[in-house]
């Protein structure tokens, strides 16, 4: 029986990012559907249960993609509302890439460095990276900082961080280089989760850090969100920190995206979040 993947895009076009890495998971079959709104999920979803008997479900998949996360999220609640008892089938959110960039970013710097009880401060973390990355550093023990350029914002994205994941995350803000100073006081871990091409940690501050051991930068558009550094560093130690660069961290999300997607024709409960 054919492994089928059912790719839910909510942009005009389908993504061919997601489409080539379902195939290179292992998927047999791609059905896509672009311009998708939490509206029409649901139809889609039955396709899926009501085709197959219950222990030949685990074949079929849904992943959930396209640039919005926000309305990736709605239709993943869709999707697990439309399950009728035993008729369901696993599912898997990356919408932008959020989540696998986010896991693979506090992977690669926790086989680093020990973060348990020490600060980590997430730069520009009011995104769907720098939400998904706090919350997991913080899962894991760390005591998070997240920046944004308002302090409004940067509160209101902590405490919803604390309300979905039940976990501890400051706000502040650091609308300039004296509020990064402010933020990294310190800090033992650095994540950059900014837009493409935004610079956010001058080298100036970072290379005489007293407490920073790792760093993390997820932008591969020049100029980086870490000054001085180099896209490809995978775990490279300069002056005296641990630097991962976007394809240092890239080359790790492909390999999350992959067997995270593989898992999802193990077995036909698994939600992937």
């Amino acid at each position: 029986m054919k492994k089928i993947l059912i790719q839910l895009d909510s942009d005009p076009f389908a993504s061919v990012f997601d489409a080539i890495a379902a195939y290179d998971s292992g998927a047999d079959r791609v059905l896509q559907y672009a311009g998708m709104t939490p509206e029409d999920v649901q139809d889609l979803v039955y396709g899926a249960i009501f085709t197959r008997g219950p222990e030949q479900l685990k074949n079929s998949a849904v992943f959930i993609g396209g640039s919005d996360v926000a309305v990736g999220e709605e239709m993943l609640d869709v999707a697990r509302d439309s399950f009728i008892g035993p008729l369901k089938v696993s599912v898997m959110l990356d919408a932008n890439g959020c989540n696998t960039t986010a896991a693979a970013a506090v992977a690669r710097m926790l086989s680093s460095v020990d973060l348990e009880g020490k600060k980590v401060t997430i730069l520009a973390g009011t995104g769907p990276v720098g939400i998904r990355a706090a919350a997991l550093f913080a899962q894991e023990g760390a005591q998070v900082t997240l920046t944004s350029r308002g302090q409004e914002r940067a509160e209101e994205a902590a405490a919803s961080i604390g309300e979905r994941f039940d976990v501890d995350v400051i706000g502040v803000a650091a609308p300039d280089e004296a509020g990064v100073r402010e933020a990294l006081d310190g800090a033992h871990g650095v994540l950059c989760a900014g837009a493409a091409g935004v610079m956010l940690l001058p080298e100036s501050i970072w290379v005489d850090h007293p407490t920073l051991q790792v760093l993390g930068d997820v932008n591969a558009v020049p100029p980086l969100g870490i000054e001085g550094i180099k896209v490809h560093w995978k775990g490279k130690e300069k002056h005296g920190k641990i630097i991962y660069g976007a394809i240092g961290i890239g080359d790790f999300k492909m390999k999350v995206h992959h067997a995270s997607v593989a898992r999802l024709f193990e077995q036909n409960d698994l939600i992937l979040d």
